[in-house]
């Protein structure tokens, strides 16, 4: 940017914001609020990224059929933003031009305290949403004709509070203020249909004699647009999300008669779709209104990429050609059913060439080896809400298994266990149901795991039969974050040391941070380190004293594990190691078992369970119970303190993150994907203690095993162990502390003397123990018995924890896209 740009951009910043501020205060006069200046200083950068926004549109709508990169579609049922103002200055590069405009127009408030007062937008709830946020981060950075799709969720997946040590859910009414940061599109507008029934059609006989879908529910979708701007460059992504209203305002007759509530019960019906992420699918209507807003979601953003290719090309049969659909996991797995529909039906396609264009295009990214994970959907819910996609994923699977027929004569088991329609044998049940995943993969041209062993272990377990039929289907991609967001915004302190150190190249180049590795020894570099380290725990534990009441001693090492609470994520071995380490100085308050001084330590932990997780709940509970009893014991004071975080969010995050010592990465293997909390921490000089799991492996190999700190079983021995016959029983009998441990909280030394609290707990580890926590615990405390020996050697532990910043440059976010589009979105892997 020019100087003359830079002059001209920072009096519209000025100009927007004073314009945007007095309208504000025109609706509430006196001193503006911060809430009021939050929203004049987001429409007034909203205003700059719009300009952005239009010229990225028509650079794409003018790149013509010969660019080298199709136009790439993300479907996702989330994405996790985060707070927009702080990324929006940083890309504009207006930090201080609204500190200035705040100075003159808004009584000098802190820029910071504004940023403070902006909620996180929720629209998404763990890695798989902020993954797809860092993707669009990297979409506009790279200059990738793009768009991501998703819902305009208006409570999130919810607000969690914790109650008696409950987790308590509550709507997160994020958008209470307004939601300065979307702009609507009121002529982006179409009708999504549910229910009815399937005719024929005489007038289209694309496919079967011609079909069409009739009657039934419609709902329109109206799009709303979320801008992503890039930091190197003028160029920006869009989140398009959905909102969903009934195509009909009100049952006048009904209204007349005086019963409202029937008068408006169809667009309650709609509003439905847009109120909470995940819908709790433990009860009929809740699996109902998941499968509605996936179809709502798919059928909304085909239609949008139809009508756009439409508009530029006129014709459709170089639409798989030029426009690339991504399946971020497998709630947008119905694309290939409604782009057939639409291309067939719609628009009067030939079965054969509707389904040559949804080759070329879809693709598909599975994102867990957890079966139970895998979506499938009854026929008959099918029938009642997606009778025409129903019609069309048998005929899908008809052709498919002609083609396996083909391959593999006479093997009718494969073909029952490849068939995207489950009979119903394999789950002990009749009922028959759709098979999402086999959907995606029959589908798509690419399918990708997001870590190399999460990516083996697809190939070799859940999809080994699809991947001996289509062997040149399946790769691997593995995950990334962006730096922007991660370590220049959330962690300004390491930032400027890095700058200095290495130049700021490294923040468009992640592979830069290589250089910091050159210098991990040096002591001065060390004690810089460690002051900014110092800093940010400081912030942390003031948060803590806040939110908690909590009193942590920032000197202590912060040993931290946030994520969604599952029992694959192993927050209980967590929980396990810390009433071990609790009960040891009971036993000898002033030594530890090698003869030192105890190592304080602070555990923090956050993450949200799924409302219907009794388990996951119940975890959340213990944590709670233990914190309690080892916080307020005097016997322990600061040599040991146990924090849960509520409601965690990417802002959370990025006070936390900064200020972690330790990465708790500690997931029985062969059950993480990848990960990305875990580059995320070594990213801000935070030292994994992990399983060789996920990318944990592919982080050791770039920065050094010897820099993490690695347990437990191997995804073969977690294999070949479950096959000889697991006895979880038998580590207790064997290990006195683990012993101890269990009989604790069986006996309520956390419940209050209730021995029955945690009763499931401990029958779920001593009789079956699917997440082997029973045999990892004895290595894993003795992995945190090295942790404590290395944190006594400041220099020691400040020269493994640079190392891991200088070993990340390969895991940007940038990197993954780049792989994508090599591997997946250009036309050259179309082959």
């Amino acid at each position: 940017m020019s100087a003359t740009e830079r002059t001209r951009t920072r009096a519209s910043l000025q100009s927007a914001f004073k314009t945007a501020l007095a309208r504000e205060l025109s609706q509430a006069p006196g001193t503006p609020s911060k809430e009021a200046i939050l929203r004049a200083a987001a429409h007034a950068c909203r205003d700059l990224l719009n300009e952005r926004w239009v010229s990225t549109q028509q650079q794409d709508n003018q790149r013509g059929e010969a660019a080298p990169v199709r136009r790439v579609h993300y479907l996702s049922m989330e994405f996790l933003m985060g707070r927009a103002l702080g990324n929006a200055l940083a890309a504009l590069g207006l930090d201080k031009v609204m500190q200035e405009a705040l100075d003159q127009h808004a009584g000098g408030v802190a820029l910071g305290d504004v940023i403070e007062r902006e909620p996180d937008a929720a629209l998404g709830n763990g890695g798989l949403g902020r993954l797809a946020a860092c993707f669009l981060d990297s979409f506009a950075e790279l200059g990738l004709p793009s768009f991501g799709y998703g819902l305009r969720y208006q409570y999130g997946m919810f607000a969690q509070g914790i109650d008696g040590g409950r987790q308590v859910e509550s709507p997160d009414d994020w958008m209470r203020m307004g939601a300065p940061w979307e702009i609507i599109r009121p002529e982006r507008r179409y009708p999504v249909r549910f229910g009815g029934r399937v005719v024929s059609d005489s007038s289209n006989a694309g496919h079967a004699g011609g079909r069409r879908w009739v009657g039934g529910e419609v709902i329109m979708a109206q799009a709303y647009d979320f801008i992503v701007p890039a930091h190197h460059s003028e160029r920006v992504s869009t989140l398009r999300q959905w909102h969903a209203s009934s195509a009909n305002p009100i049952d006048f007759q009904a209204f007349c008669r005086g019963d409202y509530i029937e008068a408006s019960r169809h667009r309650v019906a709609a509003d439905a779709l847009n109120w909470v992420l995940y819908p709790d699918d433990s009860t009929e209507a809740g699996r109902e209104l998941r499968l509605k807003q996936e179809a709502f979601l798919v059928s909304a953003s085909l239609q949008d990429l139809i009508a756009r290719h439409l508009r530029e090309y006129g014709t459709l049969l170089n639409l798989g050609k030029l426009n690339a659909i991504h399946l971020n996991d497998t709630h947008p797995a119905l694309a290939p059913a409604e782009l057939m529909r639409l291309l067939v039906d719609e628009h009067a396609l030939s079965w054969d060439a509707a389904w040559k264009i949804t080759r070329q295009a879809v693709s598909y990214t599975n994102h867990t080896l957890m079966p139970e994970a895998l979506e499938t959907w009854p026929v008959r819910m099918f029938e009642a809400l997606l009778p025409r996609h129903l019609e069309i994923i048998y005929e899908i699977n008809h052709h498919f298994l002609e083609e396996v027929k083909a391959k593999a004569p006479g093997d009718t088991a494969l073909l029952r266990r490849v068939s995207i329609i489950d009979e119903g044998s394999e789950h002990g049940g009749n009922e028959r149901r759709v098979r999402m995943a086999a959907l995606s993969i029959v589908a798509s041209h690419r399918v990708n795991g997001v870590a190399k062993l999460h990516s083996d272990l697809c190939v070799q377990t859940i999809f080994a039969d699809y991947a001996c039929l289509y062997p040149d289907r399946f790769h691997n991609v593995t995950n990334g974050v962006t730096p922007r967001r991660w370590l220049a915004q959330a962690n300004p302190g390491l930032s400027n040391l890095l700058d200095a150190e290495i130049g700021r190249g490294w923040r468009k180049n992640l592979a830069d941070l290589s250089k910091v590795g050159k210098l991990a020894g040096d002591a001065e570099l060390q004690r810089a380190f460690q002051a900014v380290k110092r800093e940010n725990k400081e912030k942390l534990a003031a948060l803590i004293r806040t939110q908690l009441g909590t009193v942590v001693n920032p000197a202590s090492l912060f040993d931290v594990q946030i994520k969604r609470i599952h029992e694959y994520k192993r927050q209980l071995l967590n929980i396990l190691h810390v009433i071990a380490r609790y009960q040891a100085i009971l036993a000898s308050p002033n030594k530890a078992p090698d003869g030192l001084d105890w190592v304080p330590r602070t555990v923090v932990i956050a993450g949200k369970a799924a409302s219907a997780y009794h388990m996951a709940k119940l975890i959340i509970q213990l944590a709670h119970d233990v914190a309690r009893v080892v916080n307020s014991d005097p016997r322990v004071g600061d040599k040991l303190k146990l924090v849960y975080l509520p409601n965690y969010g990417v802002s959370l995050a990025e006070t936390i993150i900064p200020a972690a010592d330790l990465s708790e990465q500690i997931s029985t293997a062969g059950t993480e994907a990848s990960g990305t909390g875990n580059m995320k921490f070594a990213l801000n000089g935070a030292i994994t203690i992990g399983t060789w799991d996920g990318a944990n492996i592919e982080m050791a190999e770039a920065m050094g095993v010897l820099n993490m700190f690695v347990f437990g079983l191997r995804a073969e021995g977690v294999q070949k162990m479950k096959q000889l016959g697991y006895d979880p029983k038998l580590y207790i009998e064997e290990n006195r502390q683990l012993k101890a441990v269990m009989d604790a909280i069986g006996n309520g030394t956390f419940s209050s003397g209730d021995p029955e609290r945690y009763r499931a707990i401990v029958d779920n580890l001593t009789h079956r123990d699917g997440y082997m926590l029973m045999a990892d615990f004895a290595d894993y405390v003795a992995a945190q018995s090295r942790v404590d020996a290395l944190f006594r050697q400041s220099a020691a532990w400040s020269e493994r924890a640079i190392r891991n910043v200088a070993g990340m440059g390969w895991f940007s976010s940038d990197r993954t896209i780049a792989e994508y589009v090599e591997r997946v979105w250009s036309l050259n892997s179309l082959g």
